[in-house]
């Protein structure tokens, strides 16, 4: 049997788990599709999903079409959950994007084939709600040409398949010229080989809720997407997600690349994820496999999906076998970083290390939570993406853990850069045995490029080694800055220091690192920096006025404005410190008429009076003599915490 492995993307609302459904119906998975707003649908099986009528959790499910096992992941839309988007990539060859062809290319579509081009997988365009009279096709072509690719190509209209080939292929050109036309095996020959390079990304349209071309669509699906490879025989996978059993207990979802797993298979795995030491494993044995549909499989081989029992608390992105292996690497947080941080509070507070217990197992499933514990306050702080992800956090505790909790104090993250270029100097030689000495230069890079890293210093000066400690110890470094948060955009070169090989101690380079950053940070004079949203209104007209104005108010800057008839869309660029709750007010203010959608733009330079500081957590680098007594205490563990 042939194999896909798809992932369905879409904005929230476009039709993506309705189309999820029809697909099982089609394939005769199903009898009949659920309904996502009665809480029915098949992929939703957690009860916070049913309640609500919304996607939380990516699903997995398998469906056989025309002798092809699919196995398919349902993703959810709202950019709350963005990190099972993430989560999903790792398992997937390829992706379909669904989109609303009503409201067109929305935000979260644009990120999301973004992240899909980024991490190569071949996608394939499903314009959905095609029934419905305002609905326009050939305008979403358009607009994906427009705003995500050129290289779209409308499955539909055979005259534009045969430009598009014609535009990507001499010899297909010549034949059509020579001969007047294309036949439509060739023309599907070349967009499958197009397709699978990422060069061209075929589109189709229909209506899940009307079942109207779905079997075309599925059809398309096993046509121009790719087949996983079934035959590397070399050990590789990776665990993309977490499941948890009544009976089982913590299930890994992994996705197989080469190899296999089996019942009572012995695996080496990390011994302790809340410690940075990556060679401390253990032995431990698998009890079951399932499949995605919860049957016994007993065995997983290369290209398969299924859910591992027996092997504890693993990390979500902890790969099994050659990492070489892996076709690709997705960071948390490359689709999109939490933007709020809220304080976690028990309504018993004797349930408080119970529940620092709980958010740190959480952690590993979501590793963007980030959740820890400031000893000096006694709180327990957690990043989210929005304040839907807060009511569902609050509801999965009570189901799964039976405790109550509540999410304070909800404030922005900030991030941090420098001013200007400058030096970042340590002589860490004192108190003996130890000696490091680090001279680093570093300037402000352009925004959202993150940091990078260079050394023009010689293995005589500072051992290879020990220039590899100090890339190591940059991200605790950086974790925060002179004004508490996390420093960005940076590019940083280690420009001089040196080494005694007598008094140099393993790990001094470790410690020295943090000394010399924040030395330079502020000698750079560090400057905070906030979340800016991208934020689609569609508000009747009249109504139009009082939107604009409130974004002036909430230190907006307005972009387009489109009225058509009696609806106006109206293009902004929000700080996310002003607009957490204007979507409460926003409710209001049309009466559920409207609608709207976010998106990260990026960070901008804000003053301190319209911005926040962070307090340091743990003993600041410059407060040398605290600093260098707690890192010899704790190496290998949270200094900064």
């Amino acid at each position: 049997m042939d194999y896909r492995n798809v992932g369905i993307f879409a904005h929230v609302d476009a039709g993506k788990t309705t189309l999820s459904e029809q697909l099982l119906v089609h394939s005769g998975k199903i009898r009949a599709a659920g309904s996502v707003d009665k809480g029915t649908a098949h992929t939703d099986d957690l009860p916070v999903e049913r309640r609500r009528g919304i996607s939380v959790k990516a699903a997995s499910v398998e469906l056989v079409w025309k002798d092809t096992l699919i196995s398919l992941i349902d993703t959810p839309g709202h950019t709350d959950f963005s990190a099972e988007i993430e989560k999903s990539m790792w398992a997937i060859d390829a992706a379909v994007i669904v989109v609303d062809a009503v409201k067109g290319i929305q935000p979260q579509t644009e990120t999301l084939f973004n992240a899909a081009k980024k991490q190569k997988l071949p996608c394939l365009f499903f314009l959905n709600k095609t029934d419905r009279p305002e609905a326009d096709p050939d305008k979403v072509i358009l607009q994906i040409r427009d705003n995500l690719t050129d290289a779209v190509c409308p499955l539909w209209d055979e005259d534009k398949m045969t430009d598009f080939v014609c535009n990507t292929s001499d010899e297909l050109l010549e034949k059509y010229l020579e001969e007047g036309g294309i036949s439509k095996d060739e023309l599907n020959e070349q967009i499958i080989i197009l397709t699978h390079e990422c060069r061209a990304y075929p589109a189709l349209f229909g209506s899940a809720l009307q079942d109207k071309g779905i079997e075309a669509f599925l059809d398309a699906l096993i046509t121009y997407l790719p087949a996983p490879d079934k035959k590397e025989e070399e050990l590789a996978a990776v665990a993309f997600a977490v499941t948890n059993d009544r009976v089982m207990g913590r299930g890994l979802w992994v996705r197989m690349y080469g190899g296999k797993l089996e019942n009572r298979m012995p695996v080496d795995v990390k011994k302790d994820f809340s410690s940075d030491e990556k060679n401390l494993t253990e032995q431990r044995k698998i009890t079951q496999i399932r499949g995605a549909d919860g049957e016994d499989k007993g065995i997983l081989g290369p290209g398969d999906v299924g859910v591992v029992y027996g092997l504890g608390n693993i990390e979500v992105g902890h790969i099994f076998g050659n990492p070489e292996k892996i076709p690709r690497i997705v960071k948390p947080g490359s689709l999109r970083t939490p933007l709020i941080m809220v304080k976690a509070v028990p309504e018993k507070p004797e349930d408080l290390n119970k529940l620092r217990e709980i958010l740190m197992e959480m952690s590993l499933e979501d590793p963007l939570l980030n959740a820890r514990y400031i000893k000096a306050t006694g709180e327990l702080l957690l990043q989210i993406m929005g304040m839907v992800q807060i009511e569902i956090l609050q509801e999965i505790l009570q189901t799964r853990y039976e405790m109550k909790v509540s999410f304070e104090d909800p404030a922005v993250i900030y991030k941090e850069t420098i001013r200007k270029k400058a030096k970042g100097f340590v002589a860490y030689t004192m108190p003996k045995p130890c000696w490091a000495i680090l001279d680093f230069e570093i300037e402000p890079a352009p925004r959202g490029s993150g940091i990078t890293f260079k050394s023009v210093v010689g293995a005589d000066d500072i051992m290879p080694r020990y220039q590899h400690q100090v890339e190591q110890a940059l991200p605790k470094a950086l974790s925060q800055g002179r004004l508490g948060w996390e420093v960005v955009d940076l590019n940083i070169t280690l420009v001089g220091g040196e080494h005694h090989l007598e008094h140099t101690h393993p790990l001094d380079f470790i410690v020295a690192t943090p000394m010399a950053i924040q030395d330079g940070l502020v000698k750079g004079e560090s400057v905070l920096l906030e979340p800016m949203l991208d934020m689609r209104f569609v508000v009747p007209t009249t109504l139009a006025g009082r939107i604009m104005s409130d974004v002036q108010l909430m230190r907006g800057e307005l972009g387009e404005v489109e009225s058509k008839e009696e609806i106006s869309t109206i293009s902004a660029i929000v700080p996310v410190a002003t607009s957490i709750d204007y979507p409460t007010n926003f409710a209001a203010i049309t009466g559920g008429k409207g609608s709207i959608s976010t998106a990260l733009h990026g960070y901008r330079e804000c003053s301190l009076k319209e911005g926040k500081t962070a307090p340091r957590r743990g003993v600041d680098p410059l407060d040398t003599s605290k600093y260098i007594l707690a890192a010899r205490n704790a190496l290998g563990g949270e200094i900064f915490d």
